[in-house]
């Protein structure tokens, strides 16, 4: 650890997606606010998702030349296996540069080479895991990291008891403000609906629910956020006009905060950043987890916020534009209901997340 307890330096790895991103941005911004002279250097993929969620934070970034591995075909398998000594070189030179006092590992193919550089190099490493089941690079670090951070109670299994919190998964301070206001009141007023595919859109589900709000009519008394991802967003924004929907379409909202705000019903994705995010600001939500996920980790994110009364959840396989319009009409005009599902997400939630956090990280340091 630094001799001076105010300038201790962290690195963050991991991306990919924004569910990587966005909880290392949350426990970078709390180390920075409990500590405004600590230093954080983040170190990601060559993805222009890393480097654009990044840019505005600050942050010193840095990445290495890495794959995934996890189902690909030979060829692809052959060229990752091949990049991970290049990889964990370019970690192990940047992890000398930078002298870290710690590590944190937010998941993805990244944190694999630069986990390992940094235990090879002597330094403290913390992992966090924000699935339900975790991936190839957490399940291969388990056993030589420090500590290991978990988003949801079912992952413990998977690690190691002894040197395992569960602390939930932290969300940006933003969201964290808005989920310090009372619950809305969603009864005089014409609904919001909010549509979520994830950080990258979600093809099919942008197709369901456009089915739903345009040919079967759950659209007509509510007002829609839609974010669709880049491939979608042209084609869905001219189906709404083209039948008269009170829409908003954007490929990505950057100010999840202000979409958040207005939502009365949120149609998503399972996805852990984003149910953590409905959780603490008390969204009921209809998921449709996304089925080709590893190890189909979200429907068992999913299961967890359905078993506790906040959520209803369908498999995509199992969905058609008819039967989703009926769930979105019903939930729309049940206050009560919503009401119910509301207070059970945010018992659900773990607001203090990214405090636990930067308390494990800490406490990885002064061992």
């Amino acid at each position: 650890m630094s001799s001076d307890r105010t300038a201790i330096k962290l690195l963050l790895t991991g991306g990919g997606t924004g569910g990587h991103l966005f909880p290392a941005i949350a426990a970078a911004e709390e180390l920075l606010a409990r500590m405004p002279q600590a230093e954080v250097m983040f170190i990601g993929t060559r993805r222009k998702m890393d480097s654009s969620s990044l840019s505005h934070y600050g942050f010193r970034v840095e990445s290495v030349y890495c794959y995934g591995l996890k189902g690909k075909n030979l060829v692809s398998l052959i060229k990752a296996l091949a990049a991970l000594p290049v990889a964990l070189v370019q970690a192990a030179r940047l992890i000398r540069s930078f002298r870290p006092d710690v590590v944190l590992g937010v998941g993805g193919y990244v944190t694999g080479p630069v986990i390992a550089a940094a235990r090879l190099l002597g330094k403290k490493t913390v992992i966090h895991e924000q699935n339900s089941i975790p991936g190839l690079a957490n399940r291969a670090l388990r056993i030589m990291v420090d500590r290991i951070c978990i988003s949801l109670p079912g992952s413990a299994i998977y690690f190691p008891g002894d040197k395992t919190v569960l602390t939930g998964n932290p969300v940006r301070s933003p969201i964290r403000e808005l989920a310090a206001a009372s619950l809305p009141d969603t009864v005089a007023k014409t609904k919001t609906l909010v549509v979520l595919g994830g950080s990258q859109g979600a093809h099919r589900l942008n197709e369901l629910v456009g089915e739903a709000i345009c040919d079967h009519g759950a659209g007509a008394d509510c007002r829609v956020i839609h974010q669709t991802g880049e491939t979608d967003c042209l084609n869905v924004r001219q189906r709404y006009h083209e039948h008269g929907i009170n829409a908003q379409v954007e490929a990505f909202f950057r100010d999840m905060a202000a979409v958040y705000g207005q939502a009365d019903l949120v149609i998503s994705r399972a996805g852990a950043t984003t149910l953590a995010e409905l959780a603490i600001l008390g969204l009921p939500a209809i998921l449709v987890p996304y089925p080709h996920a590893a190890d189909d980790h979200q429907q068992e994110n999913a299961r967890h916020y359905v078993d506790g009364g906040g959520c209803r959840a369908f498999k995509e396989k199992e969905l058609d534009g008819r039967k989703l319009a009926a769930e979105m009409k019903g939930l729309l005009a049940d206050d009560a209901s919503r009401h119910v599902m509301a207070v059970n997400m945010r018992k659900l939630g773990h607001l203090e997340a990214a405090a636990k956090i930067v308390d494990v990280c800490q406490a990885a340091v002064a061992s």
